[in-house]
């Protein structure tokens, strides 16, 4: 009876020891929420606002304005016209999606037949005014 005994108050303070860890976690759980929720309302979303000198209109010279047009544009709309046509002639490469095959038009503004994309806005920079 005496073993009995000493075995129920060893699960006893087994269980309580049990209780309290729970307890513990609960409370640091409920801190890091709290802190959580302190981060949340300090973030705020702010739209982000467009660069004037991406928004100035510039105009492209005679050459460029083969492919996009004569009329002053931001620099912005010139680069979305200049892929639309590329996309629309199919001239990006097929293996290489980087490199851009230049048609008559295009080659008047690339001075060569094949550009690599990053290199084309550079060019295309010497086109406008």
């Amino acid at each position: 009876m005496a073993a009995k005994k000493k075995a129920k108050k060893k699960g006893k303070k087994k269980a309580a020891k049990k209780k309290k860890k729970v307890a513990k976690k609960k409370k640091v759980a409920k801190k890091k929420k709290v802190v959580k929720k302190k981060k949340k309302a300090a973030k705020k979303k702010t739209k982000r606002k467009p660069n004037a000198a991406f928004m100035k209109p510039v105009k492209p010279d005679a050459k460029l304005a083969a492919v996009v047009g004569a009329s002053p544009i931001p620099r912005t709309v010139l680069t979305k016209k200049l892929w639309a046509y590329i996309k629309r002639k199919g001239l990006q490469d097929k293996k290489n999606k980087r490199m851009i095959n230049a048609d008559a038009a295009l080659k008047a503004v690339f001075g060569k037949s094949s550009v690599n994309m990053f290199e084309m806005t550079k060019i295309v920079n010497k086109h406008v005014k």
